[in-house]
């Protein structure tokens, strides 16, 4: 049934909540981040239409960095300008630092992780099942027609078949919408940008009362002055008390190099960040970037917190005079630092420019386009995430120009795939929501490794 009733414009306070919020529940890598703030922004509350948020997700798919986090950014500054936008951004990633710190702080003490096993053993299950539903939503709403169907097929088989560079799937849809616009503009009109039947276009919040922002190059100026300084910053007092060769300053330079180049969200750099924290820099030992990201994936925020694993342990093995774990705070304080102040400058800075291109038409369909390749996009994710909660190993296929990740099908955990079908069934078809069904799965879980 069609909601006419127009919501009202939500305070700050409320807005708070919201996002705390979704900073606790944000489970699931940016597939299951995406879908909670559909659900949370688009169809629960109707803050944002469902134009606005695919055009924004679509601004925050070209950027490097975690895409939920500045969409998260995106949606607090449209709502509340740029106090909304920090709010947002921050809380979306508090609450998973905290928790990354406290579990890199047991690893790095103890290196004994079966508590957190038994803990979040239902719970990656559960985000699983999170996953796929949020992948069925995005699907029904973005995909309209047989180019965008065409589309979202393409980016995934180049992801997940080819592992074509992340930039160039996206940045190739981008192309082919835009040409495609200035000649047919009708191929594309249903290209995500048609609200869902829980969300009616002109009915969102933001589309009743938005301040427009004039982008300006004296705008654009501080902007980048405010948030670059803000990214530099802690260089200079590591610099007074250490010098240039201490591992703070390393992980200071190295980690905002990352935040430049990780397009695509924590997986496109991985390897590389692996490489050289072990053979290059020493900080980590083989095989401890793996024990970082089953951290990583089992908490909320951003997969790319795994940055800040990586740094903890650099700081706690090389703390330069001061006691290891406050080594490791630092050192994993300043790589979330590097890796996320600059999401708020790529926001602050291009967002009101995305803002003024929502009335160009060639624009309108290459992001309509980019919509499109999105859901391939999160196929892809939800495909490589469900390979790693069902199986306990995962291989590839290196054939020719084929390179694809690929199960053992042997190491088939049947607790595991137990667990997706009871949070399963919590959310097709008892329809509880995300938190009820995470509870739920994260106390069976505990029960059935107590059993074990």
């Amino acid at each position: 049934m069609t909601v006419n009733t127009k919501p009202a414009y939500p305070s700050f306070p409320e807005a708070l909540r919201v996002w705390a919020k979704i900073g606790f529940l944000s489970f699931g890598g940016p597939a299951g981040q995406i879908a909670l703030m559909h659900k949370e922004l688009v169809e629960d509350r109707r803050w944002i239409s469902e134009t606005r948020f695919l055009h924004a997700l679509n601004y925050c798919m070209l950027l490097p960095g975690p895409e939920a986090q500045q969409l998260a950014t995106y949606v607090g500054w449209l709502l509340h300008g740029w106090r909304g936008g920090v709010a947002a951004g921050v809380l979306f990633v508090l609450p998973g630092f905290f928790v990354i710190l406290a579990l890199a702080t047991s690893y790095a003490l103890f290196q004994q992780l079966d508590w957190v096993a038994s803990i979040f053993f239902g719970l990656k299950a559960a985000v699983l099942a999170i996953v796929v539903e949020a992948l069925i939503r995005v699907a029904r709403r973005a995909l309209k027609n047989s180019l965008s169907y065409g589309l979202a097929i393409i980016a995934f088989l180049a992801l997940f078949a080819f592992a074509v560079p992340f930039p160039l799937v996206v940045l190739g849809a981008g192309l082919v919408g835009y040409l495609v616009a200035r000649r047919r503009p009708d191929l594309l009109g249903g290209g995500g940008h048609k609200a869902s039947a829980q969300a009616p276009q002109g009915s969102a919040v933001i589309d009743q009362n938005i301040s427009e922002v004039d982008p300006s190059w004296r705008r654009a100026l501080m902007v980048t002055g405010v948030w670059g300084g803000l990214w530099i910053a802690p260089l200079v007092p590591l610099i007074f008390l250490w010098g240039w060769d201490t591992t703070f300053a390393v992980i200071m330079t190295f980690f905002s190099q990352m935040a430049v180049v990780t397009f695509g969200g924590a997986y496109a750099v991985l390897a590389y960040v692996a490489s050289e924290a072990v053979g290059t820099f020493g900080w980590l030992q083989p095989g401890e970037m793996l024990d970082g990201l089953a951290l990583a994936e089992t908490t909320p925020g951003p997969l790319v917190l795994v940055l800040s694993f990586v740094g903890y342990l650099a700081g706690f093995r090389d703390a330069s005079g001061l006691p290891p774990v406050w080594g490791g705070v630092l050192g994993a304080s300043l790589a979330t630092w590097v890796t996320f102040v600059p999401c708020f400058l790529w926001i602050f800075l291009g967002a009101p420019y995305i803002e003024r291109l929502r009335s160009n038409v060639a624009i309108a369909g290459a992001l309509a386009a980019i919509t499109a390749a999105v859901v391939g996009v999160i196929f892809n994710l939800a495909l490589w995430f469900a390979l790693h909660v069902i199986f306990d190993e995962v291989g590839r296929i290196e054939a020719s120009i084929i390179s694809m990740a690929w199960p053992v099908w042997g190491t088939l955990n049947w607790s595991a795939l137990a667990m997706t079908a009871l949070a399963a069934v919590s959310l097709f078809f008892l329809h509880w929501g995300v938190l009820r069904t995470l509870a739920l799965s994260a106390l069976a879980g505990v029960l059935l490794q107590s059993l074990v």
